[in-house]
């Protein structure tokens, strides 16, 4: 198999930056004292440290892991909850940060698991969003970018655990095409 390598550049690193500091201004303004952060592991890490970073006052961090695509490049359907949270959601003003939200079926069933344990709010921010994937309508109220059917990499997203480093958003050929 032939190494995958990124082909064009969709967002740099100056235009994610400025995007996640307004949305951090936005959540922040929408939640102004107590914010739980819940990033969604592994791909939402580097947006929600950058993100956590812009706000000021209190912010708490935890972190979940789910997968849905095992070593591929599409989502087998298939939600699995690989790691809960560290500490309990009751009464909490909380926003799950996801890094892209593609067919919904993941953050469905995420939201669902974290509105049954009893938040204040719960709100979603993604840094992409592909809508002409979706199988489901799901709520997202915090939407970095909204980009195309192409196949990214970067900024934590990755293909086979690499190019999570880049500090931007690149496209790469679609594995099976």
């Amino acid at each position: 198999m032939a190494e995958l390598r990124p082909t064009e550049i969709l967002l740099s690193e100056a235009q994610i930056q400025q995007r996640v500091a307004e949305m951090a201004e936005q959540i922040r303004n929408d939640h102004p004292d107590d914010l739980h952060v819940v990033a969604v592991l592994k791909g939402a890490f580097i947006f929600m440290s950058d993100l956590a970073r812009h706000m000021p006052g209190h912010v708490s961090l935890d972190f979940m892991a789910v997968s849905s695509y095992a070593k591929g490049t599409t989502s087998s359907g298939e939600v699995r909850l690989q790691k809960d949270l560290d500490s309990a959601l009751d009464g909490r003003n909380v926003v799950i940060v996801e890094d892209i939200v593609d067919t919904g079926l993941t953050l469905t069933y995420l939201q669902d698991i974290l509105r049954s344990r009893g938040p204040k709010s719960l709100r979603t921010a993604c840094l992409l969003s592909k809508p002409s994937r979706r199988k489901v309508d799901v709520k997202v109220e915090y939407i970095g970018f909204t980009i195309e059917d192409k196949f990214v990499v970067g900024y934590g997203l990755d293909y086979a655990e690499q190019y999570r480093n880049l500090p931007y958003i690149a496209v790469i050929e679609h594995p099976e095409t």
